[in-house]
């Protein structure tokens, strides 16, 4: 099974190469989406073998440092081989739905390479059975993500998007780092298994409460909220937007913001219960406040954005009350409708490009305020969006209903558990279930129905988009995968889902029936209500308006309660202004010193050039001069004459007396 699993990984990754080399864009879109399809076959093989089985783990020595092996290695568990099966179920329909969506970009094959490599990234990082392999693939995550977001880099909002998600994203990579470096320096070993494992040795140790486990708790932590975006890290996520929808759909369903939560179930008992008292605290925070952001915006993709951010909330929350199970079980429905969602806006968006480009108007294809009618047009897409909103409201018969019903009990049940203030968490996603019933209805009326707010416009051209193949079939499929029968036979009991089965912990909760009886009531009964307010709000009684734009309320929530504000303030303004600073020392205080320097060097070099040329040299000509002379004087007695030698000694000798003479 481990090498059928390699295979899955692998193949992603051949398609990469393989269309790094192909001449023709339009290929590459097949072998990406057959490389990805025989990947969810053997990820269904893979799964099937080791559901609720024995635990495999392969590998060997990859490299020696000092003492230490750091190994390579596949590690196939519940965690593992779910997650592995869900990255490609999500990735194949919108492959599929990427061969319609960008046929006409003139980057087709670039972006099917990119789109390889971002599947190969995730399923990597799923299967590593240590921290030096999960690290590593956790970065490939990051960089895939940066190319895909950025992919349009000719506008310039993409370009700003993709540095965002990288320069945010690089904080959480530091904290996930320095946790692995603590405890590496704690147990001594990267092997997941061997920490994690049952009987691990994070398990032996206990829970502690020492400086370095807080630090390594920290790390993680911000890893978390970096790549699942969670306060204070989610500011890139909505910018994110700026990528194709397609990619979007994969990001937000079950690759990089999946890779947070992930992680969280990876390191589970690593936790004491007061870190998870503040992950469910910052997840309760998280989801409450992106879900009151996306009441209030316009764009369609940063609606369902902010409703990622505030599903993730829930997710991040539910490890932290201890629900690992319904978590896991959140992230893989969620998956499937988010992947839905994003798809069918894709369709929506394509068809009001259509409209803005065939007449020529002046308007934003993401703008639901240009929107409307679009039932009529879209039929398959306004199902598939209708069924996903359920799904996302948490309606009955959905996925949704079983997942996030059964965080929403066992939230209750925890808070009765620890008492006090602890109610505050329940109470808060109750509200936040209320307001995603809300804006989801906000967002259906105002695209689907009524009349489309461009009919003045005369002579109005449509494309009628869905009715691709390539675009209905996707979304007709992840329909399916939204309803209630595909995770469980009981459409009411979370507890019956084969997946809340394959992840339920032994600690789990005594159940408390008078939960599993008011909350699903209570919840959906005024979640109608909440539904049927909109369509008063939006389709009986248009001019009523609930959100006053002066009203202080709308602002904080339209503008995104000011974080990119007070972020730009805090951080990015110091940051450029220390920037500018730099420049400007450097330009003017190291560039001028350096100036003076070569102006001081330059005149001290043409000193010593004078002094070597007119002192030194001059000196050596002229004892060269005088050398010269003597020699030519000494020469000029070298005549061969024997007379004149004899008359010189004689000389010599006559000179020599009278010296000694007069002395």
């Amino acid at each position: 099974m481990a090498y059928h699993a390699l295979a899955a990984v692998v193949l992603p990754l051949l398609a990469f190469v393989v269309n790094c080399f192909i001449s023709k864009n339009k290929a590459a879109g097949w072998v990406s989406t057959i490389a990805v399809l025989l990947g969810s076959c053997l990820s269904i093989i893979v799964f099937n073998h080791t559901f609720n089985g024995a635990d495999i783990h392969v590998g060997g020595v990859w490299f020696t440092v000092g003492n230490t092996n750091v190994n390579y290695g596949i590690l196939l568990n519940n965690l593992s081989t779910i997650m592995l099966l869900l990255v490609n179920l999500v990735a194949l329909p919108v492959h599929i739905f990427s061969m319609a969506y960008m046929k006409h970009d003139q980057h087709y094959g670039k972006y099917f390479r990119y789109l390889s490599l971002f599947c190969f990234s995730m399923l990597a990082l799923v299967i590593a059975d240590n921290f030096v392999l999960l690290y590593g693939f956790w970065e490939l995550v990051g960089f895939s993500s940066y190319l895909l977001i950025g992919f349009w880099h000719k506008k310039e909002v993409a370009v700003l998007a993709n540095k965002k998600a990288f320069i945010v994203n690089r904080i959480g990579d530091i904290g996930l780092l320095s946790a692995i470096l603590l405890l590496f320096n704690q147990y001594h070993t990267f092997d997941l298994q061997q920490l994690f494992g049952q009987g691990g040795l994070v398990q032996q140790a206990g829970n502690q409460t020492n400086v370095w486990q807080w630090v390594a708790f920290a790390g993680i932590f911000f890893a978390v909220c970096a790549k699942s975006a969670q306060f204070p890290l989610h500011t890139w996520l909505p910018d994110a937007m700026e990528g194709p929808t397609s990619v979007s759909a994969l990001i937000h369903a079950a690759t990089m913001v999946a890779a947070g939560i992930f992680l969280l179930g990876r390191v589970y008992p690593f936790f004491n219960t007061t870190e998870l008292d503040i992950l469910a605290v910052s997840g309760c925070f998280t989801a409450f406040m992106a879900a009151t952001i996306a009441l209030t915006q316009n764009d369609l993709k940063r609606i369902l954005a902010f409703s990622t951010i505030s599903q993730l909330g829930f997710m991040v929350m539910a490890m932290g009350i201890n629900a690992y199970a319904s978590s896991l079980f959140h992230l893989i429905t969620h998956a499937f409708f988010k992947c839905l969602l994003f798809l069918s806006a894709g369709v929506v968006i394509h068809e009001m490009q259509h409209i803005k480009d065939d007449n020529k108007l002046d308007i934003d294809p993401q703008n639901i305020l240009y929107m409307g009618g679009l039932r009529k047009i879209l039929p398959v897409t306004f199902i598939a969006t209708l069924i996903g909103g359920l799904a996302l409201v948490g309606l009955p018969l959905t996925s949704g209903y079983l997942s996030k019903d059964g965080i929403l009990i066992q939230a209750f049940e925890w808070s009765d558990t620890k008492g006090g203030a602890a109610i505050i968490v329940p109470l808060f996603m109750l509200v936040t279930s209320w307001l995603t019933a809300f804006y989801m209805a906000r967002l259906i009326f105002k695209v689907f129905f009524g009349n489309c707010r461009l009919d003045a416009v005369s002579g109005i051209k449509f494309h009628n988009s869905d009715r691709d193949w390539r675009y209905w079939l996707p979304l007709i499929v992840l329909s399916i995968c939204c309803l209630f029968p595909v995770f469980s036979l009981n459409p009411v009991l979370y507890e019956q889902s084969w997946i809340y089965k394959l992840f339920s912990p032994s600690n789990f909760l005594e159940r408390m029936n008078i939960y599993h009886t008011i909350i699903p009531v209570g919840l959906n009964i005024i979640s109608v209500v909440v539904i049927y307010y909109a369509y008063a709000i939006y389709i009986r009684d248009k001019k009523f308006k609930p959100f006053p734009q002066h009203n202080k309320m709308f602002a904080l929530s339209h503008n995104q309660w000011y974080f990119n504000s007070v972020y730009n303030s805090l951080f990015v303004k110091p940051v450029i202004v220390l920037g500018n600073a730099l420049f400007w020392t450097d330009r003017t205080v190291l560039d001028g010193f350096i100036g003076l320097l070569k102006k001081i060097t330059l005149t001290l070099a043409n000193i010593a050039a004078a002094f070597d040329k007119y002192i030194i040299d001059g000196l050596l000509h002229l004892l060269t001069q005088i050398v010269s002379y003597i020699g030519n004087f000494i020469r000029s007695f070298q005549t061969g004459k024997v007379q004149f030698y004899l008359a010189s000694m004689l000389a010599i000798v006559v000179a020599w007396f009278i010296f000694k003479t007069l002395i």
